[in-house]
């Protein structure tokens, strides 16, 4: 089975409870969940007058196609309530797909491998704590490479909770 790599994030509400809600739904709707990284909280990236992130990376096995779990992974962020208001906006959930495998994709609705991926602290170092030596298949870099090399100056650090 693909593995697929989703990062999990979410600023308003109960943010703990909402990464449980999300992980519980697609465990049930996408695939068993073989790793999660640790919870990490940073400041908010792009639009900053909001409050701070919580983010997370879990590793999925999955017998869906990439459109399909991004179908299911939308579904889940609208059952959890999340509205889109504005990009980079605050929200309760946002499930965003890193990696399919090393399937390279694009489409108008979907790019495998996350096309920002590489330039975000708070979505490099969950994934490396993960999976440091899966190398990028459009950059040709390990994930442990691309954190060393990221210019995000933004602090992420452990969640305390």
């Amino acid at each position: 089975m693909p593995n697929v790599y989703l990062l999990l994030g979410g600023n308003l509400g109960d943010r703990i409870l909402y990464l449980q809600q999300a992980r519980e739904s697609i465990q049930e709707q996408v695939g068993p969940i073989t790793h999660s990284s640790k919870v990490y909280e940073t400041a908010a990236w792009g639009k900053t007058d909001q409050p701070n992130f919580l983010n997370q990376v879990l590793e999925v096995q999955t017998e869906l196609m990439p459109e399909e779990v991004l179908k299911r992974i939308n579904q889940i962020e609208q059952e959890l309530g999340r509205v889109r208001h504005e990009h980079w906006g605050a929200r309760v959930i946002d499930i965003d797909i890193l990696f399919y495998d090393s399937l390279v994709q694009q489409t108008q609705r979907l790019t495998i491998p996350h096309p920002q991926l590489h330039l975000r602290r708070f979505t490099l170092l969950p994934l490396a704590e993960l999976a440091p030596e899966l190398v990028h298949p459009v950059l040709g870099k390990s994930i442990h490479q691309l954190l060393q090399e990221c210019r995000d100056e933004l602090e992420v650090w452990e969640f305390a909770g």
